[in-house]
């Protein structure tokens, strides 16, 4: 099963590529650039977590707690930087993260199928959202906050990651509406944790968390989504 789940990684980056080819034939040089350098940034961040959990589940929480902390980091950077300004707003922020991020560190000891079934619809979400709101976006969402995020690249990458959650709903041996309503359920956690994430950036007037990940940005730039998500999972776990 592992091997079938890799190689359903390795066919979505290839649609990826072929339509990130597409893309960036209409873009500058040097935006373009930047593009591919963070699809590839992605692909070594998808196999290192992928294989992690799928051999290394040690490796995988202390990995998450390495993310963890990083979030912490950088949102005391962020308010550091502003001059400890908006402070209310910065504890409240903080609060919030903790919240979420006790639920992603439950997570990481969940079922490695669990973990992958998440990590993969997350992705999917992720990858095809920016896909598909790039060919197609025309409606801003939430211009004010996040203005790349489009209503069209909501509804596709929502989509096709639900849809996505039949090929993989083996990993959590769930009936097919079941694995469907989670991998809903995921995106829409993602969607908030990475609206969240924006917002408190735009609060603080900055455009990255840091600039740790090439292509990407800061860790929570990367990891909010997937914090989220797997928080989602873990009160599906706790309530279960």
């Amino acid at each position: 099963m592992i091997r079938t789940i890799y190689i359903i990684i390795l066919a979505y980056f290839f649609l990826a590529t072929v339509a990130f080819y597409f893309i960036n034939r209409r873009k500058q040089a040097d935006v373009a650039r930047n593009s591919w350098i963070k699809l590839c940034t992605y692909f070594l961040i998808v196999n290192i977590i992928f294989f992690t959990v799928a051999f290394l589940p040690l490796a995988f929480r202390i990995l998450t707690g390495i993310i963890i902390l990083m979030g912490f980091y950088e949102l005391y950077k962020l308010h550091r930087e502003s001059g400890f300004n908006q402070k209310s707003f910065y504890w409240r922020s903080v609060v919030l993260f903790a919240l979420f991020s006790l639920g992603f560190f439950y997570f990481s000891g969940l079922d490695k199928g669990l973990i992958l079934f998440t990590f993969l619809v997350l992705c999917i979400f992720d990858g095809f959202s920016q896909i598909a709101g790039q060919l197609f976006g025309r409606r801003k969402l939430f211009p004010k906050i996040s203005p790349n995020k489009t209503v069209e690249g909501l509804i596709g990458g929502t989509l096709i990651a639900v849809l996505s959650a039949l090929l993989i709903e083996k990993l959590i041996y769930a009936e097919a509406l079941r694995a469907m309503l989670m991998a809903f359920g995921i995106a829409v956690f993602a969607f908030v944790g990475d609206l969240a994430t924006s917002y408190y950036k735009r609060k603080f007037h900055v455009k990255d968390f840091s600039n740790m990940i090439p292509g990407h940005g800061g860790f929570l730039d990367r990891f909010d989504s997937f914090i989220a998500g797997g928080a989602w999972i873990a009160l599906l776990e706790l309530l279960a």
